[in-house]
């Protein structure tokens, strides 16, 4: 097997609506395609991270809930890479977006926050 990279996320939302406008307007993602699915009742909206990855997000009728925030198992959160943490956290904090303290990874002495997107899903900065 030779895996080159991850492809893409996929996130499941309970508010199509509300989730689309949070990942295009306030992270700023762009639309690749979107899709409803009418057997499924479904949305499917590919975004954009840049110019290497992709998030897919869907909405289905009545998702169950995340069991567990965020220890769960499975998936535990989303990570992305910023060049100035402070800026970007005042861009969110500025969007209406509620920020946790930036912390310092004491393994590697980079700064990273979490904020969450509509549902819950724990998001992550991490200064490069």
């Amino acid at each position: 097997m030779n895996i080159n990279k991850i492809h893409h996320v996929a996130i499941i939302c309970s508010n199509y609506d509300l989730s689309k406008t949070f990942y295009t307007k306030t992270l700023g993602f762009k639309v690749l395609a979107e899709v409803f699915r009418e057997e499924r009742n479904s949305y499917k909206l590919d975004l954009m991270v840049n110019d290497t990855y992709q998030i897919e997000l869907f909405s289905f009728p009545n998702p169950p809930e995340r069991p567990n925030k965020p220890e769960a198992v499975g998936l535990r959160h989303l990570a992305f890479e910023v060049t100035n943490i402070n800026e970007a956290v005042q861009e969110l904090i500025q969007k209406g977006v509620a920020v946790e303290p930036i912390r310092v990874d004491p393994h590697t002495d980079k700064k990273f926050t979490f904020f969450q997107d509509p549902d819950g899903l724990p998001l992550e900065l991490y200064e490069a």
